[in-house]
C-alpha cells in the first residue's frame, strides 16, 4: 500500500475546533486584544485572524490538511486506497512497538511546519490555540472513551527546556488534559540524556540517539496505569517510542501517542 496524501480538510470547517457559539469573555477579550494588536493572520499578514484561532487567518488555515483514515493501526501512516481490516504498515510490520498506536491529527507540511517552528524555537506562544485545538478536535473524544488513566507529556532535558523556557508538550498536553478532565503527569518521565536534535538524522539514527534518554521517576505511579504520551510532531516515533518504552519497563499497563502532527 502506498501513502496517502491525507484528505484535505473543508474549508467551511477550518476552525472546527473554534465552532460555536463563542464564550462572552472570548470576544471580550479578544475586543481588548484588538485595541493593541493588528488583527492579522501571523503567516501571510494579510488576511484577519483572531487570538482564539492562534492568529492563523481563514485561507491560511484552509492549506492545513487533517490525518483521515485508512491509516496504519500501529503508527497511523495515512495510505492510499480503502481498508476493509486493521493493518499495519510495512514499517511496523515485526516491530515490537512500545505503545498501543500512535495518532496525529494533521500532517507535518506548510503552514503547521512553519507555526509549529515559530512556535517552539521562536517563542511564537501566540499561535499555541492554532496547534492545541487540532489536537483537542481529533483527540479528546477518543482519549475520553478510551479508559485512559493520565496524560504524559514527553520531557525535555533540563538544558533544553532552560534554553527554550517551555516544554511545547506540557503546554499542549494541559489542553486535551483540560479537554479529557484527565490529570498532566508532567513528573512521571524525566529526559536524562542531552540529545542532539532528531531534524536531520535516519530512523536508525533517531532510535539511537533517544535510547536509554527517558526515565520513570517512580515506578509505582506508573504500574498498572494506562498513560497517553502527548508531543507535537510524530515523524518516524523514535522519540515518543524511547519514551513509551521507559513507560512500558516502570509497568504501564497500556500506552498510546497523540501529537498534533504527523510527519510523512
Amino acid at each position: 500500500m502506498k501513502q496517502a496524501p491525507a484528505g484535505l480538510q473543508d474549508p467551511d470547517g477550518a476552525d472546527g475546533f473554534a465552532r460555536g457559539r463563542t464564550p462572552r469573555w472570548v470576544r471580550w477579550w479578544e475586543a481588548w486584544l484588538g485595541l493593541f494588536f493588528p488583527r492579522v493572520c501571523q503567516i501571510c499578514l494579510r488576511e484577519p485572524a483572531l487570538p482564539r484561532w492562534g492568529w492563523v487567518g481563514r485561507r491560511c488555515r484552509r492549506h492545513v490538511r487533517i490525518v483521515r483514515p485508512p491509516w496504519c493501526d500501529r503508527c497511523g501512516l495515512p495510505i492510499v486506497g480503502e481498508a476493509t481490516v486493521r493493518f499495519e504498515c510495512s514499517n511496523c510490520r515485526g516491530l515490537d512497538l512500545p505503545f498501543l498506536f500512535a495518532r496525529a491529527a494533521v500532517v507535518a507540511e506548510g503552514v503547521v511546519l512553519e507555526v509549529i517552528h515559530r512556535y517552539k524555537y521562536q517563542g511564537a506562544l501566540w499561535f499555541e490555540p492554532f496547534l492545541a485545538g487540532w489536537l483537542v478536535h481529533a483527540a479528546a473524544a477518543s482519549v475520553r472513551e478510551g479508559g485512559w488513566d493520565a496524560i504524559v507529556p514527553v520531557p525535555l532535558h533540563p538544558v533544553r527546556e532552560r534554553e527554550r523556557e517551555f516544554n511545547q508538550a506540557v503546554r499542549l498536553g494541559r489542553h486535551l488534559a483540560r479537554a479529557t478532565g484527565l490529570p498532566l503527569e508532567t513528573d512521571w518521565v524525566r529526559r536524562v540524556r542531552a540529545t542532539q536534535t532528531q531534524t536531520l538524522l535516519s530512523r536508525e539514527e533517531r532510535i539511537r540517539n533517544v535510547r536509554n534518554a527517558f526515565q520513570v521517576r517512580t515506578a509505582s505511579e506508573v504500574r498498572g496505569r494506562r498513560v497517553v504520551l502527548v508531543d507535537d510532531v510524530f515523524t518516524t516515533g523514535a522519540t515518543t517510542g524511547a519514551c513509551a518504552e521507559a513507560l512500558r519497563k516502570a509497568g504501564a499497563a497500556d500506552i498510546c501517542v497523540w501529537t498534533v502532527a504527523r510527519g510523512l
